[in-house]
């Protein structure tokens, strides 16, 4: 299945914690929703839950996240 990458915009404490998190084997829900919703917004179908890459370097700080989506099912 495709992935679609999502880009989330951030202020720099907030990608502070979500990295944090992630780095403890937690999640940030709040991120996660966005992403997830990002996609929806897109037009995709989410196949799983979003997963966490990183955060992008320099301003305007950006959470990554990759979500699988169904392949053909665009609306």
């Amino acid at each position: 299945m495709p992935l679609v990458r999502i880009q989330l915009e951030s202020d720099r404490a907030t990608a502070r914690r979500v990295l944090e998190m992630h780095q403890r084997d937690k999640v940030h829900h709040e991120s996660r929703e966005a992403a997830r919703a990002e996609v929806w917004r897109r037009g995709w179908t989410p196949a799983g839950e979003p997963l966490f890459v990183g955060v992008t370097n320099g301003e305007p700080v950006r959470l990554l996240y990759d979500v699988e989506v169904y392949s053909g099912v665009q609306i």
